[in-house]
């Protein structure tokens, strides 16, 4: 599991949600975790495998225009941003991603509320 964890983590950026997604895989990995294959953990993992098999496809950043971050924390599973730019692709404009930025909470994290989280983000 921490293979394929720290395979899927090299492209992290290009998935939308990956800690929130993986979180309860990196659980497993835990020194006092029962190594036990839950419903839970089967979908997140086949999550994982489509997201890296599907994933969007990334622009190169044109720093001559605007940006757009959207960012989310709401969840109480972890931070995630992405960061996006409107570009013009074949005589029309569209937005793309340039990136997705994501992590768990801490435990002292996770007891914050949703403004001090969109803040810290």
């Amino acid at each position: 599991m921490q293979s394929f964890l720290g395979f899927a983590s090299y492209y992290r950026n290009h998935i939308k949600n990956f800690a929130h997604i993986t979180s309860s895989l990196y659980k497993l990995c835990s020194k006092d975790v029962v190594f036990e294959i839950t419903k839970e953990r089967r979908d997140a993992y086949e999550r994982i495998k489509y997201e890296l098999t599907n994933a969007p496809v990334l622009i190169l950043p044109d720093f001559e225009l605007p940006f757009k971050l959207y960012i989310d924390a709401a969840c109480s599973q972890g931070l995630g941003a992405a960061l996006h730019q409107r570009q013009i692709v074949d005589g029309e404009p569209r937005e793309g991603v340039i990136c997705y930025i994501s992590r768990q909470l801490k435990d002292s994290e996770a007891r914050y509320g949703p403004p001090r989280l969109n803040v810290y983000v």
